[in-house]
């Protein structure tokens, strides 16, 4: 729920405790028909898309889908067409990073590193959801709310306590300033489903295929739901579980970021002659806790405190790819007192995506109002994940103020789907690995690939070959592995390998050259 647009500081991302209210029938009222023109194709403004022989334009659609005569918005999307013969032509291939706020413009080009040449088949389509990125209007609050040597994350006193929430309080309030109504009053899932149907409709499609990250397979959950007949194939990678939307989701979240940051001050001790921080895990962990109130006392550089550090590791707890930079980083700040690394590392989060990533979740489903109920939430989860706990509270907490009238989230239901195809790693804690066995029972056509023991999140497809070739059979043929009876994985593949320090110069000129970004930021 957050990567991404939201890696964050000393307690970043969702966790376990107080229980979200259960999803609940999508509104009764149906939005009137709405047909977009054809988008007007062109060149794209951004470089890689350039190269990829991608082409550009908007499509326009309703910000009030019950109004569609009245105000519009225009989704910028890329495409890059088919290179197998029309005969061979399986349609359009939707995609979405996750986020939510994640701009997906660029991930057109995912179909290129899809083996055997799978993806040929497609045309590949990306886009900036509503509010986000090249999309008209975009949303922006405060460009720099998320500033170097903020408050600490955690609470400690009352005077950083009320700090908090009047940072978070006046963000809200800058987002109904600086905003149209009726863009805060619109960007609920649901908003964004009717988005991906139009887009659909303008690209002259009876069906669509659909590729999603993180939040983006609550999208494929929730279209699924409301437009089964318009599904042909989905691959859904790192799955969101639809019980939890959103509160009790970023509770759940706290939880697992905190067990996987401990997996790698393990790794981290098993490297101790290069990094210095600790023979054991437990001695790593003391390392970081000091340098954690060091920096309280004292911010290195007058800009890099506990929160930035904080920020910087839980990078590690998303993705393995991460493990070797973050940890020069933590090596350089904590025995050399250099703080130009976690400087460099340290994410300042667009203010579009995490104001979308807000409007989105503050809107799908009504957070508590009450701050006693997050209080004692977020205290009792602290017990078990103390890294970023308050971190992701203080992340979520501006929907406590949030300027537009919440809904009620869609109850998914995927039997009228035919088709998908799902990947999780086991220790995922962005989207935690329970989801996607919920999300399994509830699409009787899925089948999911499990990957035991692997900590990263929506990495796919990277060079696993056991899971990338699945998913080029599935997306050639069609072809899904056999479904096992029971709430299981229908197969299981080894994660990737984890890294070790000194990579070869080749091995790093080919992650260099590697043109997919890391996804997934819920």
């Amino acid at each position: 729920m957050r990567r991404a647009v939201f890696a964050a500081v000393a307690v970043a991302t969702l966790a376990s405790l107080v229980t979200a209210p259960v999803a609940s029938a999508a509104p009764a009222t149906a939005p009137a028909a709405y047909t977009p023109p054809p988008v007007a194709w062109g060149q794209c403004d951004n470089a890689g898309l350039q190269a990829a022989g991608a082409q550009c334009g908007f499509v326009t659609v309703p910000l009030d889908y019950s109004n569609p005569g009245g105000q519009k918005a225009q989704l910028a999307v890329s495409r890059i067409k088919h290179k197998a013969p029309d005969a061979q032509y399986q349609g359009v291939m939707l995609t979405n990073p996750g986020g939510p706020g994640g701009s997906g413009l660029t991930l057109s080009r995912v179909g290129a590193n899809v083996p055997n040449h799978a993806g040929d088949a497609y045309d590949w389509i990306g886009f900036d959801p509503r509010g986000v990125g090249s999309s008209k209007p975009a949303l922006s609050c405060d460009n720099s709310y998320t500033s170097f040597d903020r408050p600490s994350y955690v609470p400690l006193t009352p005077s950083l306590e009320k700090a908090w929430l009047n940072r978070a309080k006046g963000y809200a309030e800058d987002c109904a300033k600086k905003n149209p109504k009726a863009l805060l009053d619109n960007l609920k899932t649901t908003d964004s489903v009717r988005d991906m149907d139009s887009i659909r409709a303008a690209l002259g499609a009876d069906k669509i295929n659909f590729y999603g990250y993180s939040y983006g397979t609550y999208l494929g959950q929730v279209y699924g739901t409301m437009f089964p007949q318009r599904v042909r194939r989905m691959v859904l990678d790192s799955t969101v579980d639809p019980r939890d939307v959103w509160y009790q989701a970023n509770l759940n979240q706290d939880v697992a970021f905190d067990r996987n940051i401990n997996i790698w001050f393990g790794w981290l001790a098993k490297y101790d002659n290069t990094y210095h921080l600790g023979k054991t895990q437990a001695s790593v962990k003391a390392t970081v806790d000091r340098e954690l109130v060091k920096l309280s006392l004292k911010p290195a550089g007058g800009q890099i405190g506990p929160d930035e550090l904080t920020d910087v590791i839980q990078q590690a707890s998303y993705y393995q790819l991460t493990w070797l930079d973050v940890a020069d980083a933590l090596s350089a700040i904590v025995t050399k007192n250099d703080p130009s690394l976690v400087k460099a590392l340290f994410e300042s989060d667009s203010d579009n995506g995490y104001a979308v990533y807000l409007g989105v979740q503050c809107t799908d489903v009504q957070w508590p109002t009450n701050w006693n109920q997050w209080r004692l939430d977020n205290w009792k989860t602290f017990l078990k994940a103390p890294y970023f706990t308050w971190q992701n509270a203080w992340f979520n907490a501006p929907c406590v103020y949030w300027p537009a009238k919440a809904s009620k989230p869609v109850q998914v239901d995927g039997k009228g789907v035919q088709s998908v195809l799902m990947i999780d790693e086991t220790l995922d804690a962005a989207t935690p690995y329970e989801g996607s066995l919920e999300v399994r029972s509830r699409f009787p056509g899925a089948s999911l690939i499990a990957e035991p023991g692997g900590t990263s999140h929506a990495i796919t497809p990277r060079g696993n070959a056991c899971v990338d070739t699945k998913i080029a059979d599935y997306l050639a043929t069609g072809a899904l592995p056999a479904r096992k009876p029971g709430r299981t994985a229908d197969v299981e593949c080894a994660p990737l390998p984890q890294p070790q320090p000194a990579p070869s110069a080749s091995a790093q000129a080919k992650a260099k050259a590697d043109p997919l970004p890391l996804l997934g930021h819920l």
